[in-house]
């Protein structure tokens, strides 16, 4: 991956951080910037700390068809809150559900009006 593609991943996740955070859903986050510094530790732990949990969990996830790899992204969601001041879990468990799964519709939808940009072709 490339520094662009990096940069891109980091401010459409930045983004949706931001979108999720103004959704009644249980995720707090004071402003933009801690949304931009929750993105960078979100993608940290997604490719430090994932690799770890899907070996750990993985006959979990193949035996529930991946499903549990939300569960997954909820841990790895809720621990980027624990690490980040100015990122909070109103409900626990579940607002790192809630967030988690929202940041996957959210970033999808960012990176398909992306795909409709005559320049990201």
């Amino acid at each position: 991956m490339d520094i662009v593609s990096l940069t891109i991943a980091w401010v459409v996740t930045s983004v949706s951080f931001f979108i999720i955070s103004k959704l009644p859903i249980g995720v707090d986050i004071d402003s933009f910037g801690k949304a931009m510094v929750s993105a960078a530790v979100f993608g940290l732990l997604n490719a430090l700390v994932r690799p770890l949990f899907v070996v750990l969990f993985g006959p979990f996830v193949l035996v529930t068809f991946g499903l549990f790899m939300i569960v997954i992204n909820a841990a790895i969601f809720g621990l980027a809150a624990w690490l980040v001041e100015g990122f909070r879990l109103r409900w626990g468990i579940w607002s790192a559900m809630l967030g988690a799964i929202t940041l996957g519709f959210i970033n999808s939808l960012l990176y398909e009006v992306l795909r409709t940009l005559p320049s990201f072709r």
